[in-house]
């Protein structure tokens, strides 16, 4: 017989059968809620969701910020046996309508900063046969009253205010889940840049926190998270709720953009323990002139998202006195498989395997195991928390998912210690001179001089039609250096075919709705850099620019 399990009861209801209903489960600007107000909230919701016409395994299409409403419905969506999908709060309309269509959601739930985003959505998306909102979508919608899963609901698709679901008579009923039901989608564009929807089990949610939360981040119940990931993204998911409720420590939720200064203003404020970014948040960190003690009480930085080069990781450790432990995670594995740990970080490297997960390398070309250390080869993993698949995307299903394993698209190099070295992706490595050269690696040697911030190298062809590194640098504040001083300090520590052909200065990259940088655009606007007759390197004309639905985590 299958053994019932809902992920709901176990971030939640655990906690109030160990005796920490009085605990802070959610604090931030709209104040404390404790573990007790939390699991009263989510048993009305979830009764709300029924009397709404909400049926097991329909999907709830999330656009919230981080918030109590959030973490409520996801919660709550979850323990009726439906199914929440968190999507990117910086979509478009049409990114929210192709999201709506492409998940067959039933109900989208919205909270008022994206209403009108939301309403335009909601006439694309046909299927749709509700709304949860914390406002009425506009002057010319009225919420309506919940009416029985039966009846006819005075307009289509209806409003349903989620202060009035959260009124509902609590229900402790959990619908009958086991660890392999679905749980929640989250979508993530990878390598191809078409919106993919990972599903993701019930049971993945107490794998993910019984690996990389207890025994790598080590979290424990007087601890209180901060994330500058938002909640819609893996990473932050499991940053700003997964993690913390499996313990009964605090999440300090953060609903406005996030911004260096504002960051470091709620963690001081709200006693932050552990912060959680990415290496392109901390390079803003540290150009944001923040005061050494300007981030309180926090005793620990996780990253992820993209590589933690070990020059940025010197300057923050030197400038705030707090560690960073860097990591690796899918969207797919849904948090980080592969981290440094507390005590034991390896600069420049990505650490070692998560206890509960393993990692094999494998050649490209011949499809062999790399067992020697010291050689590349394409990073897979397995473990329990992998996604079952992509939702409607065979192909695409094929080629990440491949039996046990599953294939990140990354190129790493294993050292003599059991740490894993980033190269970057697969397809962003360099053919120069005929040898592979590693972007990271250059960016590495550019990120050692006192005067780059932030680096990225992509390839150009140059009159040739041969590849040729090309690197574009942020400066640190009030730094200068020429072009040419750059490429000679390169000169100083890299083969001659490793050495940038050309530096484009920029005030800051192009980034994903989850702060990666788009080296794909990288690469356009470096295809006429080394090319006679190419306009003169300059800036970037907008360095983030409107993400649309393929960049949905």
């Amino acid at each position: 017989m299958t053994q019932l399990f809902n992920a709901s009861e176990y971030l939640l209801d655990r906690r109030i059968a160990a005796g920490d209903g009085a605990r802070v489960a959610l604090t931030g600007p709209a104040g404390d809620l404790s573990y007790a107000e939390l699991h009263d909230r989510v048993r009305r919701t979830a009764a709300g969701l029924r009397a709404a016409g909400v049926q097991p395994e329909q999907r709830i299409v999330m656009v919230m910020a981080d918030s109590p409403q959030f973490v409520v419905v996801y919660l709550a969506a979850m323990r009726v046996g439906a199914i929440p999908v968190p999507v990117s709060t910086m979509l478009r309309s049409d990114g929210i309508a192709e999201l709506l269509r492409d998940s067959r959601a039933r109900f989208l739930a919205v909270t008022s900063e994206f209403a009108a985003a939301a309403e335009s959505a909601v006439a694309a998306a046909p299927e749709l046969a509700g709304v949860l909102a914390d406002i009425p979508l506009s002057a010319s919608t009225r919420p309506v009253h919940l009416v029985s899963p039966g009846g006819r609901p005075p307009q289509t698709p209806p409003v349903y205010l989620l202060d009035e679901l959260a009124g509902a008579a609590p229900d402790d009923s959990v619908y009958d889940t086991s660890a392999d039901s679905p749980a929640f989608w989250l979508y993530t564009s990878g390598t191809t840049g078409t919106p993919k929807g990972a599903m993701h089990r019930h049971g993945s949610v107490e794998v993910v926190c019984e690996t990389y939360g207890k025994q790598v981040l080590g979290i424990r119940p007087e601890d209180r998270c901060l994330s500058a990931a938002k909640a819609f993204f893996a990473y932050g998911l499991g940053n700003s709720v997964l993690f913390p409720m499996s313990v009964g420590a605090a999440s300090v939720l953060l609903p406005s953009p996030s911004r260096p200064d504002v960051i470091a203003e709620t963690a001081a404020k709200h006693g932050a323990t552990l912060f959680f970014g990415g290496p392109t948040f901390f390079a803003n960190m540290l150009r944001a002139g923040l005061a050494p003690d300007a981030l309180g009480g926090v005793r620990l930085a996780a990253s992820a998202g993209e590589a933690l080069p070990a020059a940025l990781y010197q300057r923050w450790t030197s400038h705030f006195g707090i560690d960073i432990i860097d990591g690796i995670g899918m969207t797919e594995m849904l948090h980080i498989f592969l981290s440094n740990a507390p005590g034991a970080v390896k600069p420049g490297t990505t650490g070692v395997p998560v206890p509960g997960y393993d990692l094999k390398l494998v050649d490209e070309d011949t499809g062999a195991e790399v067992l020697e250390a010291g050689h590349a080869g394409t990073l897979f993993v397995r473990g329990s928390s992998t996604a079952t698949g992509y939702w409607a995307r065979y192909d695409a299903s094929r080629l990440v998912y491949q039996g046990e394993w599953l294939r990140t698209g990354d190129t790493y190099v294993r050292d003599a210690d059991g740490y894993y070295e980033c190269l970057g992706r697969t397809g962003d490595m360099i053919k120069a001179s005929g040898i592979w050269v590693s972007p990271m690696e250059v960016e590495a040697r550019l990120l050692s001089h006192p005067a780059v911030a932030q680096a990225v190298v992509v390839a150009a062809r140059d009159a040739d039609s041969l590849e040729k590194p090309v690197a574009y640098v942020v400066l640190a504040p009030g730094a200068a250096v020429t072009e040419a001083e750059l490429i000679e300090h390169c000169r100083e520590a890299l083969p001659s075919f490793k050495r940038p052909r050309a530096v484009v200065f920029t005030d800051g990259f192009p980034t994903t709705a989850t702060g990666k940088i788009r080296r794909v655009e990288l690469r356009t606007m470096a295809a006429n850099v080394l090319r006679p007759g190419s306009p003169p390197a300059s800036g970037l004309a907008s360095p983030t620019p409107t993400p649309t639905a393929a960049e949905a985590p």
